[in-house]
């Protein structure tokens, strides 16, 4: 990496000229992103469209975006259904890790080469390049692979505080999830398992569900069942081998998150952080009174403006999360890695029932 100064009237600018692939300033300048202009059927409405990034401030970087995922929120969004809704038109895209190209002369946290992911929602992701306030922005190690990188801030954030904040798990406890395959499940999994926490993990009956219960079994998870099963008499006997769940972590509502509370503990909670069902949670009165169950719920996004003013708060959970990574007890979750080119395939695909791939948009 070769490093030169730009000097531009009395402000001077630290400038990261990428030689290795030829990346430069100006071209990231120049950048290509999937924008939105009207809330609609997302296939539909995103374009790819060529954007001039506005002029750097002095407490702003310019970033040059690797990878990003998308995530339903991105596509609710989209579709103008999600609790916050940048103005139009809009970037799509939520999370996502880049490299930082170029910083303003007053960024004393970031430097040219680092690499780094989104504090908070609506920064627009999808695109090649961006030029971004400093503090909206926070480092990973450069050793995190960048799929995983690029799907840290969201799903594996979400599972590391609901299996954090709601009930003290100690090894050999037990948690029950539905939508166990989704990208916030599989995390789950992991992270519970490095913790020798049990998973019950919960998934709608498919062609390949065999395929996708060995799957969950590697990644950690304890039992792997079905909505249906989930109602079943047999149940009990599944729980002679495993203490029944503290935890109940609901991400799809209607008569799946029933059910799961039925299997809690005495005293434990459940905590929504999605509605894929888009059906309400029915809570039986006999859970409230007899078993004095608690109903949570849960966004990341939430969690994080709360926590903003308190860095250690995020830098600890990520660092904890990253040495996961760096030993293999969390992996990113499947991806299937598409160019911006591609979009519309992307979207469509990401909207599929029964995915358990996430489509990831690579620079």
């Amino acid at each position: 990496m070769k490093l030169s100064l730009l000097f531009r009237g009395r402000r001077v600018y630290r400038t990261a000229v990428l030689l290795k692939n030829n990346y430069s300033v100006s071209a990231a300048r120049n950048s290509t992103a999937l924008l939105y202009r009207n809330h609609g059927e997302p296939s539909q409405v995103v374009q790819l469209e060529s954007l001039v990034s506005p002029q750097m401030g002095p407490d702003s970087v310019l970033v040059k975006m690797l990878a990003a995922p998308i995530n339903p929120s991105d596509l609710n969004m989209i579709q103008g259904t999600y609790a916050i809704l940048p103005e139009l038109p809009a970037v799509g895209g939520n999370e996502g890790v880049g490299e930082v190209v170029e910083v303003g002369v007053e960024v004393k946290t970031l430097k040219a080469g680092d690499r780094v992911i989104p504090r908070d929602a609506g920064t627009g992701t999808w695109r090649t390049a961006a030029v971004l306030k400093a503090d909206d922005l926070v480092t990973l190690p450069k050793d995190i692979p960048v799929l995983s990188a690029a799907t840290l801030g969201v799903n594996p954030c979400t599972a590391f505080r609901m299996l954090t904040d709601f009930e003290e798990l100690k090894p050999g406890d037990t948690v029950i999830q539905n939508a166990a395959n989704s990208g916030v499940g599989q995390a789950v999994v992991q992270i519970a398992a490095a913790k020798g926490i049990q998973t019950v993990n919960v998934v709608r009956d498919r062609p390949d569900l065999q395929q996708l219960s060995d799957r969950l079994t590697a990644l950690g998870a304890t039992h792997v069942v079905t909505e249906e099963k989930l109602r079943r008499p047999e149940m009990k006997e599944l729980f002679k081998s495993c203490p029944r769940p503290k935890l109940a972590l609901n991400g799809v509502g209607g008569k799946s998150a029933t059910e799961m509370l039925r299997h809690l503990q005495n005293g434990g909670s459940m905590v929504t952080y999605g509605g894929m069902a888009k059906q309400p949670v029915t809570v039986p009165v006999s859970a409230l009174i007899f078993k004095d169950v608690k109903i949570r719920g849960f966004w990341v996004t939430r969690w994080k403006r709360d926590n903003k003013h308190d860095e250690d708060a995020l830098r600890s959970m990520l660092d904890e999360l990253c040495v996961l990574i760096r030993a293999g007890k969390l992996t990113a979750p499947a991806c299937t890695e598409v160019r911006l080119q591609d979009f519309r395939k992307a979207l469509e695909n990401a909207m599929k029932p029964y995915v358990s791939t996430k489509q990831v948009f690579v620079m």
